[in-house]
């Protein structure tokens, strides 16, 4: 039962593409896109994690007003081809909650473009499963796990994960911190949830797409034709979304394992010392490489630091009114 009071079949359920921040969450998101059903959004909602903290209880009928009158100026709505009358009066009316507002635009859009469901690619949003839950119980959760160490190469690359300034050179072992501490608090919800969370392997999807697809299909009950797929070639189905362009100009695209040549010795033993234990716990097996220089006492002090910095953010953005000062003032962004 949907969070406005109507039953969905999982065959018309809403989808939700979770995971670390390059992981490949925007991949499978656009295969979903091209497989066809699917309502077309190019963009992440960032409902749960930046709409909801920015203003607060949407109980409150002028906290719905400020909430849609930032996102009528952003680029969040004028991608979903919506006019204003489309969602004014239903979000006015009906909408308590942000996953009423994301459901209440995305069943318009779906209605416009003529399709049964619809699909949310917000990666960070897997920190939220459980409100997804709770204001969208129909919601289907794929988590897509991506190992750590490549991860940690394009977060390093896109500078999205910023160490302390007395770590300036530590960027690659707080991205691989934040790899670990993101992935295990989603699976910690998600692994909850039973038959309503699926995880695939992003190596598997790139790999060997048509059996993670049909996987995958299986689980939102929808058949997904890989060769459907690859001709209508939905954004990064036909262009990779990789942090290293320079990649595509070589024609030398390989996503697995760049860790392999893009970490040093001394970089790898870091980062399997620090998150070594969830690599294995996923099925990426660590080196284990001795190197005589690594400090692993002063690498597991770091590993508690940045840990307790990772909640205790996410608690005051989510759970406090402080968090409104946390998420940012502009969606022009988006």
């Amino acid at each position: 039962m949907g969070a406005l009071g109507h039953v969905t079949a999982r065959c018309k359920a809403p989808v939700f593409v979770v995971g670390c921040p390059r992981s490949g969450t925007t991949l499978l998101y656009h295969m979903l896109l091209s497989a066809g059903n699917f309502a077309v959004y190019r963009a992440e909602s960032q409902v749960f994690n930046i709409l909801e903290p920015r203003f607060g209880d949407l109980n409150n009928r002028k906290h719905r007003r400020a909430m849609l009158s930032a996102w009528y100026e952003s680029p969040l709505f004028t991608k979903t081809g919506l006019t204003r009358k489309d969602v004014e009066r239903p979000v006015m009316d009906a909408c308590r909650n942000g996953g009423d507002f994301l459901r209440i635009y995305m069943e318009a859009m779906a209605r416009q473009q003529r399709v049964d469901r619809w699909a949310d690619c917000t990666p960070e949003h897997l920190l939220y499963l459980k409100r997804i839950k709770r204001t969208i119980p129909d919601a289907l959760i794929i988590h897509v796990l991506r190992d750590g160490r490549d991860v940690s190469l394009s977060l390093e690359k896109q500078g999205w994960i910023r160490p302390f300034r007395w770590h300036d050179e530590g960027g690659l072992a707080v991205a691989a911190m934040y790899w670990d501490w993101i992935v295990r608090r989603g699976r910690a919800q998600g692994l909850k949830l039973g038959a309503d969370y699926l995880e695939i392997q992003y190596e598997n999807l790139v790999q060997n797409p048509a059996a993670a697809l049909e996987q995958i299909g299986a689980f939102v009950a929808q058949p997904l034709d890989y060769d459907r797929i690859q001709k209508v070639a939905i954004g990064s189905v036909t262009r990779p979304n990789t942090s290293f362009a320079s990649d595509l100009k070589e024609q030398e695209f390989q996503p697995v394992e760049r860790w392999k040549s893009g970490m040093s010795k001394e970089q790898q033993a870091v980062v399997d010392t620090l998150v070594g234990e969830t690599l294995k716990e996923l099925g990426y097996p660590a080196k284990n490489d001795v190197i005589a220089s690594i400090d692993r006492k002063n690498l597991q002090r770091m590993r508690a630091l940045y840990q307790s910095y990772f909640s205790a953010k996410f608690l005051l953005k989510s759970k406090t009114a402080l968090g409104r000062t946390l998420v940012t003032r502009d969606l022009s962004w988006a």
